[in-house]
Protein backbone atom coordinates (compact mmCIF):
# COMPACT_ATOMS: atom_id res chain seq x y z
CA UNK A 1 0.00 0.00 0.00
CA UNK A 2 1.23 3.52 -0.59
CA UNK A 3 0.57 6.58 1.16
CA UNK A 4 -2.00 7.71 -1.36
CA UNK A 5 -3.57 4.20 -0.76
CA UNK A 6 -3.53 4.47 3.17
CA UNK A 7 -5.43 8.10 3.17
CA UNK A 8 -8.24 6.79 1.08
CA UNK A 9 -8.40 3.54 2.66
CA UNK A 10 -8.98 5.74 6.40
CA UNK A 11 -11.17 8.21 4.08
CA UNK A 12 -13.73 10.23 6.35
CA UNK A 13 -12.03 9.05 9.46
CA UNK A 14 -9.01 12.04 8.43
CA UNK A 15 -11.59 14.78 7.80
CA UNK A 16 -11.59 17.44 9.50
CA UNK A 17 -8.24 17.61 9.92
CA UNK A 18 -6.07 20.66 9.94
CA UNK A 19 -2.78 19.87 9.58
CA UNK A 20 -1.25 18.36 6.66
CA UNK A 21 -1.08 15.00 5.12
CA UNK A 22 1.56 13.45 2.58
CA UNK A 23 2.10 10.89 0.91
CA UNK A 24 5.28 9.09 0.44
CA UNK A 25 7.41 11.60 1.62
CA UNK A 26 11.02 11.14 1.64
CA UNK A 27 12.78 11.02 5.20
CA UNK A 28 16.00 12.01 3.56
CA UNK A 29 14.43 15.98 3.03
CA UNK A 30 14.00 15.52 6.86
CA UNK A 31 16.75 14.28 8.68
CA UNK A 32 20.03 15.87 9.19
CA UNK A 33 21.96 12.65 7.68
CA UNK A 34 19.95 13.35 4.43
CA UNK A 35 19.32 9.72 4.09
CA UNK A 36 16.86 7.09 4.03
CA UNK A 37 13.75 5.82 2.51
CA UNK A 38 9.96 7.26 2.64
CA UNK A 39 7.41 7.91 4.95
CA UNK A 40 4.30 5.85 3.77
CA UNK A 41 2.18 9.40 5.24
CA UNK A 42 3.85 12.37 6.56
CA UNK A 43 1.41 14.22 9.17
CA UNK A 44 2.02 17.50 10.01
CA UNK A 45 -0.59 18.54 12.69
CA UNK A 46 -1.38 21.94 13.31
CA UNK A 47 -1.72 22.24 17.11
CA UNK A 48 -2.80 19.50 20.32
CA UNK A 49 -6.26 19.35 19.65
CA UNK A 50 -5.63 18.40 15.27
CA UNK A 51 -3.12 15.68 16.62
CA UNK A 52 -5.72 14.35 19.75
CA UNK A 53 -8.29 14.28 16.55
CA UNK A 54 -5.67 12.44 14.26
CA UNK A 55 -4.49 9.68 16.93
CA UNK A 56 -8.24 9.13 17.76
CA UNK A 57 -8.89 8.87 14.03
CA UNK A 58 -6.16 6.26 12.85
CA UNK A 59 -7.04 2.77 14.01
CA UNK A 60 -4.05 1.54 16.96
CA UNK A 61 -3.23 -1.49 14.08
CA UNK A 62 -1.54 1.16 11.73
CA UNK A 63 1.79 2.33 13.19
CA UNK A 64 2.27 6.16 14.34
CA UNK A 65 6.14 6.93 14.66
CA UNK A 66 6.80 10.63 15.64
CA UNK A 67 10.07 11.75 14.80
CA UNK A 68 11.44 15.28 15.51
CA UNK A 69 13.27 17.70 13.61
CA UNK A 70 15.58 14.93 12.32
CA UNK A 71 18.54 15.69 14.16
CA UNK A 72 19.52 12.41 16.03
CA UNK A 73 17.69 10.11 13.49
CA UNK A 74 18.81 7.30 11.30
CA UNK A 75 16.22 6.07 8.85
CA UNK A 76 16.43 3.04 7.17
CA UNK A 77 16.41 2.72 3.48
CA UNK A 78 13.31 0.21 3.59
CA UNK A 79 11.59 3.62 4.70
CA UNK A 80 8.48 3.40 7.63
CA UNK A 81 5.03 2.04 7.13
CA UNK A 82 1.72 3.66 8.23
CA UNK A 83 2.36 7.51 9.61
CA UNK A 84 4.91 9.28 10.85
CA UNK A 85 4.04 12.35 12.78
CA UNK A 86 6.52 15.61 13.07
CA UNK A 87 5.41 18.14 14.90
CA UNK A 88 4.66 21.72 13.26
CA UNK A 89 6.92 24.72 14.03
CA UNK A 90 4.04 26.86 13.96
CA UNK A 91 2.14 24.68 16.05
CA UNK A 92 4.51 23.53 18.75
CA UNK A 93 7.72 25.56 18.44
CA UNK A 94 6.80 28.55 20.75
CA UNK A 95 8.46 29.36 24.10
CA UNK A 96 6.14 32.02 26.66
CA UNK A 97 8.02 32.78 29.79
CA UNK A 98 5.40 31.85 32.34
CA UNK A 99 7.32 32.98 35.67
CA UNK A 100 10.51 34.41 36.58
CA UNK A 101 12.29 31.03 36.17
CA UNK A 102 10.06 29.24 34.24
CA UNK A 103 9.62 28.36 30.78
CA UNK A 104 6.68 26.86 28.53
CA UNK A 105 8.05 25.56 25.29
CA UNK A 106 6.65 23.22 22.68
CA UNK A 107 7.98 20.17 21.83
CA UNK A 108 8.90 21.50 17.99
CA UNK A 109 11.06 24.30 19.38
CA UNK A 110 15.25 23.69 18.87
CA UNK A 111 17.29 23.86 21.63
CA UNK A 112 19.32 26.50 20.73
CA UNK A 113 15.75 28.71 20.45
CA UNK A 114 14.88 27.63 24.09
CA UNK A 115 19.12 28.34 25.01
CA UNK A 116 17.52 32.25 23.38
CA UNK A 117 14.74 32.81 24.95
CA UNK A 118 16.43 31.64 28.28
CA UNK A 119 19.45 34.69 27.64
CA UNK A 120 16.38 36.85 26.80
CA UNK A 121 14.59 36.58 29.96
CA UNK A 122 17.53 36.54 32.10
CA UNK A 123 17.10 32.64 33.32
CA UNK A 124 20.28 30.54 33.87
CA UNK A 125 20.66 26.97 33.54
CA UNK A 126 19.63 26.29 29.57
CA UNK A 127 22.89 26.89 28.04
CA UNK A 128 23.91 23.73 27.26
CA UNK A 129 21.03 23.96 24.67
CA UNK A 130 23.14 26.17 23.09
CA UNK A 131 25.27 23.28 21.25
CA UNK A 132 22.64 20.56 21.16
CA UNK A 133 21.54 20.08 17.89
CA UNK A 134 18.07 19.01 18.52
CA UNK A 135 14.37 19.84 19.74
CA UNK A 136 13.19 19.64 22.93
CA UNK A 137 11.00 16.98 22.24
CA UNK A 138 13.95 14.61 21.48
CA UNK A 139 15.62 16.12 24.52
CA UNK A 140 12.76 15.32 26.92
CA UNK A 141 12.56 11.69 25.70
CA UNK A 142 16.44 11.21 25.55
CA UNK A 143 17.59 13.54 28.51
CA UNK A 144 20.05 15.34 26.51
CA UNK A 145 22.53 16.80 28.15
CA UNK A 146 25.80 18.47 27.54
CA UNK A 147 28.49 20.55 29.58
CA UNK A 148 27.98 18.94 33.06
CA UNK A 149 23.99 19.94 32.49
CA UNK A 150 21.13 17.17 31.73
CA UNK A 151 17.61 17.83 30.35
CA UNK A 152 16.23 16.48 33.57
CA UNK A 153 17.90 18.84 36.11
CA UNK A 154 14.94 21.38 34.58
CA UNK A 155 12.04 19.55 33.71
CA UNK A 156 8.96 20.82 36.15
CA UNK A 157 6.46 18.74 33.82
CA UNK A 158 5.72 17.57 30.17
CA UNK A 159 2.40 17.32 28.50
CA UNK A 160 2.12 14.11 25.99
CA UNK A 161 -0.60 12.72 24.40
CA UNK A 162 -1.15 9.05 23.84
CA UNK A 163 -1.78 6.59 21.22
CA UNK A 164 -5.51 6.86 21.90
CA UNK A 165 -5.11 10.72 22.15
CA UNK A 166 -5.53 10.64 25.41
CA UNK A 167 -3.68 14.14 27.59
CA UNK A 168 -1.23 13.19 29.77
CA UNK A 169 0.60 15.66 32.43
CA UNK A 170 3.75 14.06 33.89
CA UNK A 171 6.10 15.39 36.62
CA UNK A 172 9.56 15.15 36.64
CA UNK A 173 9.59 11.71 38.27
CA UNK A 174 7.35 10.60 36.12
CA UNK A 175 9.47 10.86 33.40
CA UNK A 176 11.94 7.95 35.06
CA UNK A 177 15.15 9.89 33.75
CA UNK A 178 18.59 7.76 33.40
CA UNK A 179 21.47 8.52 31.15
CA UNK A 180 20.01 9.33 27.73
CA UNK A 181 17.01 8.18 28.44
CA UNK A 182 13.46 8.16 30.27
CA UNK A 183 10.74 5.39 30.73
CA UNK A 184 8.22 7.01 30.15
CA UNK A 185 5.82 5.15 27.58
CA UNK A 186 7.23 5.01 24.33
CA UNK A 187 3.64 5.57 22.68
CA UNK A 188 3.58 9.42 24.12
CA UNK A 189 4.09 11.96 22.16
CA UNK A 190 5.07 14.87 23.83
CA UNK A 191 3.98 17.87 22.82
CA UNK A 192 4.97 20.68 25.54
CA UNK A 193 6.61 21.20 28.68
CA UNK A 194 7.59 23.50 31.63
CA UNK A 195 10.74 23.93 32.75
CA UNK A 196 12.88 25.63 34.95
CA UNK A 197 16.10 27.52 35.73
CA UNK A 198 17.68 30.49 38.01
CA UNK A 199 17.75 34.23 37.97
CA UNK A 200 21.03 35.14 36.40
CA UNK A 201 22.49 37.88 34.67
CA UNK A 202 22.26 37.89 31.45
CA UNK A 203 26.35 38.48 30.45
CA UNK A 204 26.82 35.46 32.30
CA UNK A 205 24.34 33.68 30.65
CA UNK A 206 25.49 34.79 27.21
CA UNK A 207 29.25 34.28 28.38
CA UNK A 208 28.36 30.18 29.09
CA UNK A 209 26.36 30.04 25.51
CA UNK A 210 29.71 31.49 23.82
CA UNK A 211 32.05 29.11 26.00
CA UNK A 212 29.67 26.14 24.77
CA UNK A 213 29.35 27.42 20.91
CA UNK A 214 33.53 27.55 21.14
CA UNK A 215 33.92 24.23 22.09
CA UNK A 216 31.48 22.55 19.31
CA UNK A 217 33.38 24.42 16.46
CA UNK A 218 36.55 23.91 18.01
CA UNK A 219 36.08 20.25 18.14
CA UNK A 220 32.78 18.90 16.56
CA UNK A 221 32.06 18.71 12.84
CA UNK A 222 29.05 20.66 13.15
CA UNK A 223 28.66 21.93 8.88
CA UNK A 224 28.57 18.48 7.71
CA UNK A 225 25.38 15.88 7.31
CA UNK A 226 25.88 14.52 10.94
CA UNK A 227 23.26 13.30 14.08
CA UNK A 228 25.29 14.15 16.38
CA UNK A 229 27.03 11.65 19.06
CA UNK A 230 26.64 8.76 17.55
CA UNK A 231 26.96 6.39 20.61
CA UNK A 232 26.40 7.08 24.62
CA UNK A 233 29.17 7.40 26.43
CA UNK A 234 30.15 4.00 28.13
CA UNK A 235 30.72 4.13 32.11
CA UNK A 236 34.36 4.84 33.28
CA UNK A 237 35.28 6.16 29.46
CA UNK A 238 33.95 8.14 26.42
CA UNK A 239 33.13 6.50 23.45
CA UNK A 240 34.82 8.56 20.70
CA UNK A 241 37.94 6.82 23.08
CA UNK A 242 37.31 4.00 22.56
CA UNK A 243 36.32 3.91 18.92
CA UNK A 244 40.12 6.17 18.03
CA UNK A 245 41.69 3.27 20.06
CA UNK A 246 40.20 0.66 17.89
CA UNK A 247 40.91 2.16 14.84
CA UNK A 248 37.77 3.81 13.82
CA UNK A 249 38.42 7.49 13.20
CA UNK A 250 37.76 8.48 9.62
CA UNK A 251 36.75 4.74 8.96
CA UNK A 252 34.56 4.97 5.66
CA UNK A 253 31.97 2.79 4.36
CA UNK A 254 30.50 3.98 1.10
CA UNK A 255 29.62 7.47 1.55
CA UNK A 256 29.35 7.49 5.43
CA UNK A 257 32.35 8.14 7.47
CA UNK A 258 33.71 8.86 11.49
CA UNK A 259 34.30 12.03 11.32
CA UNK A 260 38.32 12.59 11.60
CA UNK A 261 37.76 15.72 13.99
CA UNK A 262 35.50 13.84 16.19
CA UNK A 263 35.21 10.31 15.91
CA UNK A 264 31.78 9.43 18.06
CA UNK A 265 30.32 11.86 15.07
CA UNK A 266 29.23 9.80 12.01
CA UNK A 267 29.01 12.04 8.63
CA UNK A 268 27.19 11.62 5.09
CA UNK A 269 30.33 12.72 3.20
CA UNK A 270 27.36 13.30 0.28
CA UNK A 271 26.07 10.02 -0.88
CA UNK A 272 25.76 7.72 1.80
CA UNK A 273 22.69 5.58 2.12
CA UNK A 274 20.69 4.63 5.83
CA UNK A 275 22.60 1.48 4.95
CA UNK A 276 26.23 2.84 4.96
CA UNK A 277 25.30 4.87 8.17
CA UNK A 278 24.24 1.99 9.87
CA UNK A 279 26.79 -0.81 8.30
CA UNK A 280 29.25 1.80 9.69
CA UNK A 281 28.03 2.18 13.32
CA UNK A 282 27.81 -1.52 13.53
CA UNK A 283 31.45 -1.96 12.12
CA UNK A 284 32.59 0.35 14.69
CA UNK A 285 31.07 -1.10 17.60
CA UNK A 286 32.34 -4.93 16.62
CA UNK A 287 35.55 -3.19 16.66
CA UNK A 288 35.11 -1.79 20.09
CA UNK A 289 34.29 -4.69 20.91
CA UNK A 290 36.76 -7.08 19.96
CA UNK A 291 39.44 -4.46 21.34
CA UNK A 292 38.43 -3.52 24.31
CA UNK A 293 35.33 -5.62 25.24
CA UNK A 294 32.89 -2.70 25.71
CA UNK A 295 29.58 -2.94 24.02
CA UNK A 296 29.18 0.64 22.66
CA UNK A 297 25.14 1.67 22.84
CA UNK A 298 23.73 4.02 20.22
CA UNK A 299 22.61 6.82 20.59
CA UNK A 300 21.40 8.11 17.27
CA UNK A 301 17.59 6.56 16.76
CA UNK A 302 17.34 4.15 13.93
CA UNK A 303 14.23 3.62 12.71
CA UNK A 304 12.21 1.83 9.33
CA UNK A 305 13.02 -1.01 7.62
CA UNK A 306 15.83 -2.32 5.84
CA UNK A 307 15.85 -3.30 2.28
CA UNK A 308 15.15 -6.68 1.37
CA UNK A 309 18.77 -8.16 1.37
CA UNK A 310 20.43 -5.41 3.25
CA UNK A 311 19.57 -6.36 6.94
CA UNK A 312 22.19 -5.54 9.41
CA UNK A 313 23.02 -7.58 12.67
CA UNK A 314 23.94 -5.77 16.15
CA UNK A 315 27.58 -5.64 16.50
CA UNK A 316 27.79 -7.28 12.97
CA UNK A 317 26.66 -10.47 13.97
CA UNK A 318 29.24 -11.21 16.45
CA UNK A 319 28.18 -13.58 19.07
CA UNK A 320 27.91 -11.35 22.62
Amino acid sequence: MNGAELIKKLGARLEGLRGRLTPDAGMDKITWFRAGGEAEVLFQPQDEEDLAQFLRAVPEEIPVTVVGIGSNLLVRDGGLKGFVVRLSAKGFGQAEVISPTRIKAGAAIPDKRLAAAALEAGIGGFHFYHGIPGGLGGALRMNAGANGVETHERVVEVRALDRKGDLNVLTNEDMGYDYRKSSAPADLIFTSAVMEGYAEDKKAIRAAMDAVQHHRETVQPIREKTGGSTFKNPEGTSAWKEIDKAGGRGLMIGGAQMSPMHCNFMINTGTATGYDLEFLGETVRARVLENSGIHLQWEIRRIGAFKPGHAIDPFLGQLL
